[in-house]
């Protein structure tokens, strides 16, 4: 790959997912001037701003689990010094790729969405087994135990 292209995988999937912030009720990509200051700091090319939010929406939705309908981007291969890999130009395209080479090497099971209903950040679980829930075990993880503490102790006391 070019030395001027973005790093594809999955730090740059998380990111991309996380222009969606459930918790704080941002999005990176909710108008132009953000949309172009976040690629622009991931070393890619904004892109058309309803179908990056297309892309990331669906790839939201695939690393739920869910069905989703992909949009479809342009994608290139580039070849470099005894490689070949995917090209990306725009930040659709750069998520897609990374989707790709995630999914090859398979590991994009590895990248999942917080299990914590108002968080819902991406994280890439790089646990031993793969069974992460949380992003933050001490935030939401921690959250999530004592909700089901109290519901457990809230069950008994009603007995």
């Amino acid at each position: 790959m070019r030395t001027n292209e973005p790093e594809l995988g999955a730090d740059y999937l998380v990111a991309f997912l996380n222009t969606l912030d459930v918790e704080e009720g941002a999005d990176a990509l909710g108008d132009a001037a953000g949309f172009a200051a976040w690629a622009g700091e991931h070393g890619v090319e904004p892109g058309d701003l309803a179908e990056t939010r297309r892309v990331r929406d669906a790839l939201r939705n695939v690393i739920d689990g869910e069905e989703a309908e992909l949009p479809s981007v342009s994608l290139t291969t580039a070849c470099g010094e005894r490689s070949v890999g995917l090209s990306a130009r725009t930040a659709g395209e750069a998520a897609v790729a990374s989707s790709v080479v995630l999914s090859i090497q398979g590991k994009l099971g590895r990248v999942k969405l917080c299990g914590g209903e108002d968080c819902r950040w991406a994280f890439y679980d790089s646990s031993r087994n793969g069974s992460r829930q949380w992003c933050s075990m001490e935030v939401c993880g921690n959250r999530q135990k004592a909700r089901s503490y109290r519901a457990r102790r809230d069950e008994h006391a009603d007995s």
